[in-house]
């Protein structure tokens, strides 16, 4: 029989095996709350979910492990390590792609309105990222499994553009182009009621609604600041057609930050009316220019993308009003 190599034959017990993480947070959370109803509300996951990271010591408070009734204390820095979902199989699919721009260290994807940017758990097909899979043979594996590739995403019920890196060094210069906010970009949107004057900036915080978890809100509580300048192209009646550009990029803000000065996204079920005139399918809300500095070269890269047909007829329909 062979002898077993020390190295290359012992068997690897699970407790040895290299964990690979999605997502690293660092965080405040309220004081004289439980730690596990308190990461339950700020990272939108089940209670079970976010005592199952405790139990396994994924959740450190001031550096060391804690029991899911911990109470928070004033001061308390809690560090979130939430494993890379690595058992879910995400196929590449031969779905169609509108590609601006490629070469061999990214591509810019003008996305469509209803596609979602990449797979989650009960929902692993049709999303951008399946097509990219078909498409590229390599791409950045930083936000893992999930997300290959994607460095910023846009919402399903939105359109527009977005860059998705190839590698591993192109993900890391963009996102860290998105970081210093020297990334332009810029949308075009569509919100109820009339905006009087020329633009503005709305300089207000992002974070998980206290109400309800699956929605974002204007708070101070457990958020990041938010920054929104836009400036106003033309008004209707009862609407105003704006162009929207983002300094900060955090989940849903133009439609948080519209809705926050009641002038919600039109189409946006989740923020504004539930219902309108014009039977939308989603929110008319375009990511029409995307600017940063080509990673390798530096060269500076600008893209625009065309209004999509149903956003020119609504604008049209209220031309005629």
């Amino acid at each position: 029989m062979k002898k077993p190599n020390k190295v290359t034959d012992k068997k690897i017990q699970p407790t040895e095996m290299p964990q690979l993480f999605s997502e690293e947070l660092e965080m405040e959370l309220d004081t004289r709350i439980r730690i596990d109803v308190g990461l339950t509300e700020v990272l939108d996951k089940s209670r079970t979910f976010v005592q199952n990271l405790i139990n396994e010591g994924h959740v450190l408070v001031n550096g060391e492990t804690v029991k899911a009734n911990y109470k928070i204390r004033s001061g308390d820095k809690v560090r979130v390590r939430i494993p890379e979902p690595r058992l879910l199989e995400v196929l590449p699919e031969n779905i169609s792609l509108k590609i601006v721009f490629e070469d061999e260290d990214l591509l810019v994807v003008n996305k469509a309105q209803g596609m979602v940017v990449h797979p989650a758990p009960g929902a692993l097909t049709g999303t951008l990222v399946n097509a990219l899979m078909y498409h590229c043979t390599n791409l950045s594996g930083i936000n893992g499994v999930l997300r290959p590739g994607i460095v910023h995403r846009i919402d399903k019920d939105t359109s527009g553009l977005l860059v998705v890196a190839k590698n591993d060094f192109v993900h890391g210069s963009l996102s860290s182009q998105l970081k210093d906010h020297s990334v332009v970009r810029k949308y075009l949107v569509i919100v109820h009621g009339v905006l009087s004057e020329p633009g503005g900036t709305i300089d207000a915080p992002i974070g998980r609604n206290p109400s309800e978890r699956k929605q974002m809100a204007v708070t101070f509580r457990n958020s990041k600041r938010a920054v929104t300048h836009y400036t106003v192209l033309e008004r209707f009646k009862g609407f105003t057609y704006l162009e929207a550009r983002l300094e900060t990029g955090r989940t849903h803000q133009i439609r948080v930050h519209m809705a926050y000065i009641k002038h919600a996204v039109l189409g946006d079920s989740v923020y504004g009316p539930k219902r309108n005139s014009f039977n939308l399918k989603g929110q008319m809300l375009h990511a029409a220019e995307l600017g940063f500095a080509h990673p390798r070269s530096g060269k500076w890269l600008q893209f625009s993308a065309p209004l999509p047909q149903e956003f020119e007829e609504v604008l049209n329909k209220l031309r005629h009003l």
